[in-house]
């Protein structure tokens, strides 16, 4: 009983350190059915995420299907691997090399959005929130994934923003540190809006890839729902019929 105990409190513990962190989730607002944002989120993926992360459940022929895009304009501006057309979205470096460089191999993100409490909140959030820490191997921190291994790659896009934190007392009299927010020390090639806009495009298209078949999914489900509600008036008038002898 002690260890299924112990099993369960080491399953709830990431959950209630995520929950008890009190980090503030922004709102990516996508919207899946805009396959404009999906095809540039796929050009932000393939030109700032593709060397380190891959894509193991995407192939490039379904992504041309549902995004609306040919064989060539995904040949000539999506595919930089080497990689044929039917094949998977994988990343260019090689295992050995990342757990060189990095400790450990960079995680796959086929389905990050569906695998992080928030989903596309999370990572809409997180991408922003990369603040400058020398105490870090690479120089920056995370505000919603603390001690995060990964470097800040869209640092050109977004500038050198710093973590502003006030110092306030609780009811104990304990001090603990407090969010305010971001400064920006150092101007990106990308506005503030822009960034935004260009973190929710990455977002979108990382929302598809973890769940391809929703968009039909969903779509269908609309017209399953209208049979099952039309199937149930017919079903209780045919009851009513049968059953009017007797009552």
């Amino acid at each position: 009983m002690k260890k299924l105990i112990s099993a369960l409190l080491l399953l709830v513990t990431p959950v209630a350190a995520f929950a008890s962190s009190g980090v503030h989730l922004d709102s990516a607002d996508i919207d899946l059915n805009n396959k404009a944002a999906a095809q540039r989120g796929a050009k932000y993926f393939v030109n700032y995420c593709q060397g380190c992360h891959g894509l193991s459940y995407q192939r490039y022929e379904r992504m041309a299907a549902d995004l609306g895009l040919s064989k060539k304009e995904v040949m000539d501006n999506l595919v930089f691997t080497g990689a044929k057309f039917g094949q998977t979205m994988k990343n260019a470096m090689p295992k050995a090399d990342a757990e060189k460089w990095f400790g450990t191999a960079p995680p796959d993100l086929s389905l990050i959005v569906r695998a992080k409490k928030g989903g596309a909140d999370w990572l809409y959030t997180y991408l922003r929130s990369f603040y400058l820490d020398p105490s870090r191997p690479f120089g920056v921190n995370n505000h919603v994934f603390k001690d995060v291994g990964m470097p800040n790659v869209l640092w050109e896009l977004q500038g050198l923003q710093i973590a502003k934190y006030r110092t306030e007392k609780d009811d104990s009299g304990h001090e603990h540190e407090v969010f305010e927010g971001f400064e920006r020390v150092k101007p990106g090639k990308m506005s503030p809006e822009e960034f935004d806009a260009m973190v929710r495009d990455l977002t979108s298209f990382l929302a598809y890839v973890s769940e391809p078949a929703q968009l039909k999914r969903k779509s269908m489900g609309i017209w399953v729902i209208g049979f099952l509600l039309i199937f149930s008036i017919l079903a209780y008038f045919l009851k009513k019929e049968y059953w009017k002898d007797v009552h």
